[in-house]
C-alpha cells in the first residue's frame, strides 16, 4: 500500500469517527458503556507510557522509579499535570544520580 493511500485512509477514519461523535451528541448510552468509556483515557495513557519504560541502556531504573513516583502522585492528587511534572522532575533527578 502506498504512503498516500495510508494517509488518506487514516484521515477518512479520523474524520468519520469525529463526525459520528458530533452527529449523535444527544444519544443516551447505557450505564455499561458509560463505565467502559470512563477507562479509555487511562488505558490510552498507559499504552503510550509502558512501552517507553525501558528506554536507552542504563536508563531503565530511573524511568521505572520515576513512573512509580508519578503514579503515586497521580493516585494521591488526581491531577494529571502534577503527576507529569513530578514524574519528569523525578526522572531528571534520578538520571543525574544513577548516571
Amino acid at each position: 500500500m502506498s504512503p498516500l493511500a495510508t494517509i488518506v485512509g487514516m484521515a477518512a477514519i479520523t474524520y468519520a469517527t469525529r463526525w459520528v461523535g458530533l452527529r449523535f451528541t444527544d444519544l443516551r448510552l447505557p450505564p455499561f458503556w458509560l463505565d467502559f468509556l470512563r477507562f479509555v483515557p487511562v488505558s490510552v495513557f498507559a499504552a503510550l507510557v509502558v512501552p517507553n519504560l525501558s528506554g536507552p541502556p542504563g536508563q531503565t531504573p530511573a524511568r521505572v522509579l520515576a513512573a512509580g513516583v508519578a503514579g503515586l502522585v497521580l493516585w494521591r492528587t488526581q491531577r494529571m499535570w502534577l503527576g507529569l511534572l513530578v514524574g519528569m522532575g523525578a526522572f531528571w533527578a534520578l538520571r543525574a544520580l544513577l548516571g
